[in-house]
Parts: structure tokens; sequence; C-alpha cells
């Protein structure tokens, strides 16, 4: 006996909230949207042409797809023909897949996204799942929508812009010498500028032109051929110029492609070669990708930016900017790890934002091993004498205090130094362990005593039983989000190309996981 089955009989459809389970992920993508303020929706609005999908039915339906691990436009719009949860929150309407691509990445979604992080927070506070205690800060990186062959490097451009410089500046010479064009009035000695170059351009041009007219007036044979040969060279250099216009234009959209990086794609200008972690022995290879930032609690997602340069120790203040202006405030501590441990990092959370700074420097490990205390050349086990103002080395001579030193970095930022020189190096039997000065020259020392002050107050900080427990809690809050991103929901790649349409599918991918996670919890 078989249950009852027949295809040809007149089924009406049922509401398909029905067929869904209890907890299904749709409920919580359909809550988390409906919660965003109606005033967010307002930029979509338009009173011309063929009425719009609603964006709210549009978001509901992408970040759907994405905690469903499906990133394509096409794959999304044939989920909404078979899928009964996307059916359900588009209502049975199935937008193509050139509308939810156009959708994804417009700018106005970056507000609809940053709605979702916020009003997602609001609610991990209701259930009391957070405790806003502290803020755990970590970076990864992540390929983009770029081939991995379409390099631009900044010292091979300006390298060739040098050369550039260096050819154009001979041939003014040499067109000045032969008399073809007349002295410039330069802005610079240098380097000829491009409007410069461009005038060359027209005053052969105009040499050539004349050359021209006289060829035609002659009915001389001979006379005609001098005149040619004459016309030879300025044409040669008419179209050296040409070719110097046209790379110095590049050169100049390069420099200004590059900004601060030192690298670009060519087919996603916003991308920066990084080095990339391919396989579990660390063994990566270089290609084009974007710095993702993100700030976590209980391993949700609260907050993200996008950087293009690769190291974490310059992404920390403007991403806590960021933060403090769209996202929430900042609690009590913030925790990262050694590679935001920086002056600058440290000056801007304790004296600009009065936080906690619970984050290690690069040799916090180093200096907790008993080799590194007990090395007799390291200077910190040096004694030092307040009084005098002096280091006593290995070989008891002084290393006294000579003068001042100020270095900026390229922010800006400066760092303050005592400069410090041994009294007598010559005889010393311990020359080749302490020093790789040269023979007649003193061993130096350079102090930093704000930032001796900044790490004895985090040695301080993480030797106390609260705030070492909420530094330990780092390792097993911020870095499984990047596990649940890259191997459960398998996004590992960008499917956009610029920064604007990258940051909002990075804030799709993120919230998908914290709606993953959170579906998984309740």
């Amino acid at each position: 006996m078989f249950k009852n089955y027949i295809m040809n009989l007149l089924v009406l459809p049922l509401d398909l909230e029905v067929k869904l389970q209890k907890n299904d992920i749709a409920f919580h993508v359909h809550h988390l949207v409906e919660s965003i303020p109606h005033e967010a929706f307002e930029p979509f609005l338009r009173n011309e042409g063929f009425p719009a999908y609603h964006p709210r039915m549009m978001l509901k339906i992408i970040l759907c797809a994405y905690t469903q691990s499906v990133f394509s436009g096409r794959k999304i719009e044939a989920l909404l023909k078979d899928s009964i949860r996307m059916k359900w929150l588009a209502q049975e309407y199935e937008p193509s897949y050139r509308t939810i691509n156009r959708f994804r990445v417009q700018s106005e979604v970056k507000e609809l996204i940053r709605q979702c992080f916020v009003q997602f927070r609001c609610q991990l506070i209701e259930e009391k799942l957070i405790d806003q205690e502290a803020v755990f800060i970590d970076g990864t990186k992540i390929e983009a929508n770029a081939n991995k062959f379409t390099f631009v490097w900044k010292k091979s451009i300006e390298k060739y812009h040098q050369s550039l410089i260096k050819k154009s500046n001979q041939l003014y010479n040499e067109l000045l010498e032969n008399e073809i064009i007349p002295e410039l009035e330069r802005e610079n000695d240098e380097q000829l500028s491009l409007e410069e170059l461009t005038q060359m351009v027209q005053k052969v041009g105009d040499v050539i032109t004349e050359y021209d007219k006289q060829i035609e007036a002659s009915s001389v044979v001979p006379e005609r051929k001098a005149l040619r040969s004459e016309r030879k060279y300025p044409k040669q250099v008419r179209k050296q110029l040409l070719d110097f216009v046209l790379r110095k234009q590049k050169y100049q959209q390069d420099f200004e492609i590059f900004g601060i990086r030192n690298s670009y794609s060519k087919t996603d200008p916003d991308a920066t070669f990084m080095r990339m972690k391919d396989d579990y022995m660390q063994n990566g290879q270089l290609k084009a990708g974007y710095n993702v930032q993100i700030a976590t609690e209980g391993q949700y997602a609260l907050a993200y930016s996008i950087f293009p340069n690769p190291t974490d120790t310059k992404a920390l203040i403007p991403f806590l900017d960021e933060i403090e202006q769209h996202y929430f405030e900042l609690p009590k501590h913030i925790v990262a790890d050694a590679g935001y441990g920086s002056e600058q990092n440290y000056n801007d959370i304790l004296s600009n934002r009065k936080r906690e700074a619970l984050i290690t420097y690069n040799l916090y490990l180093k200096e907790q091993k008993k080799k590194y205390k007990q090395n007799p050349f390291n200077p910190d086990n040096w004694q030092y004498d307040e009084k005098t103002d002096t280091y006593t080395c290995p070989n008891q001579k002084h290393l006294e205090f000579q003068h001042h030193s100020i270095r900026n970095d390229r922010t800006g930022f400066q760092r303050k130094f005592k400069i410090y020189e041994s009294e007598d190096c010559s005889a010393c039997p311990f020359r080749s362990s302490c020093t790789k000065t040269k023979e007649g020259n003193n061993r130096k020392l350079m102090v930093n005593e704000k930032w001796e002050q900044q790490k004895e107050y985090v040695r301080a900080k993480l030797s106390e039983e609260k705030t070492s427990a909420i530094y330990r809690k780092r390792k097993i809050d911020v870095e499984p989000v990047f596990g649940f991103l890259k191997a459960n929901l398998r996004f590992t790649r960008f499917s956009v190309r610029g920064k604007s349409k990258v940051e909002n599918e990075m804030g799709l991918a993120l919230m998908a996981v914290n709606l993953r996670k959170f579906t998984a919890a309740n």
C-alpha cells in the first residue's frame, strides 16, 4: 500500500510560511530587516517610471542567499524559483539577476547594511548575549575580484617617471640649443609639467607647419629636398614629445590611484597586492585584496571597515573613528593583538578616547622568556641611574645622555627619543656581542620614554586578573568569526570590484555569518 500520489489534481496554494520550520533563518532575516527604520529606505523612493521592488524585500532575499553561501546574482535568481524560504521572503516576486546585482552595489545600500548591524547589536543587548564590556578587533585579507597578474608597482612607476623627467629635460635643452622653440617660463626647474610638454608639442608643430608652407611655396626641387630634410628632425621630436605627454598623463593617474599604497591592480584599482595565506603551511601568494577590519563581541561581528593597506597598525585609529561615528559608543576595554601595538595607537586610545588598551606589542611574549630577561647585552636589563641619567653596560661603562631626537612617520606622528652614548667602547671585550658599530664608534642607545611607559602600562594591565581574563577571550572571540566567514560560509573572494561595492558585499557576508550563528544558538 502506498500513500496517495496523483499529479493531476488541483491543489490550491498555501501560505509558504507554514512550510518553514519554527526557527528557520528566514524568520530572523525578516525580523532584522523589518526593524530598520522607515527613514533609511526613503532615498530609494522614485516618483517616475515603473514601480520598483521594495528595498526591504531586496535586502531580505540577498541576505538570505548569503546565509546559504550563494553570492552570484544568477544563482540568487534561481533560488527565488525553487527555495521556499526565498519565495516567502520575496512574496512570490522574482527579480532578475540584473536587478539583484544593481541593487546590492548601490551606495544607498551601505546605510541599510549599517542599520542592520546597529539593529542586530540592539537585539543582542536585549537578549543579553553581549555585555558591552569590551570590543575585540582584528583584521584579515580577502582576495579581490581581480587577476593576480595585473599588478602595477609604485617603485616601477617612480623609476619610469624619473627616466621620463631626465629624457624630457635633455630634449628641451636640445631644442633650445637648436633654436627650434623659444625658452619657456617653467614652473619647476627639475621637471617639465604636463602643460609645458603640451606647449612644446604645439611650438614644434608650428615649426613643422612653417616648413610645410615653405615646401608648398617652393618649386625648386633641390630646395624642396633640403626643406624636407630639415623638417625631418622636428617631426621626430614632435612624435617623441607626444609620447612623453601620454606617459606623463599615465604616470600622474597612477600616482593618484596609488595614494599611500605601493601597488594596485589594473582590473580593480582600489585593490592592493597583499600576501595571502593560502595553505596550512602559510605558503601564500601575492594577490590583489582588501584588508578587512572587524569589531566583535560574543563571536558576533558588530562593525567592519575596508582598508587598502595590508598592515593592521595604521588601520586601528580610522576604524575606531568609524565605529564611534556610525555604529556604537566604544566600551571600556579595546582588545587587539600585537599587530596593533604602537605608540600612536596607545596614545589615541588612552589619551584621546579615555579607554583601556588591552593590546600587546611585538616583543611582549619575547620579554616574558627567561633568555630575554637574563641577556646581559639587552639594554632593557641594564642598570639605570635616575639621578645622573645614565645607563651602565656589561663592561661597567656609563652611557650618558647626549641630546633629544624627534622622528616623524608618514602620518605625521612625532616620536621623541633620548640619545645616550657610551663613554668608551674602544677596548671593550664584549664589543662584538654588544654592538655592530664600526671600530672607533661608541655604542649608542635610543630611549623613547613615552613608549616605555606605555609598555609598562600594558604589562601591568595584562598581569591583573580581570583584564588578563578579558584579553584571553580575544582568540576565542574574534578569530572564530573569520573561520565562520571563510570555512563555513565559504566567502574567500569578492565578486564585485571597487571599494564602495566591496564594502556592501563585506557587510552582507558578515551579517550572514551573524544570522547563521544567531539562528543556531536559538
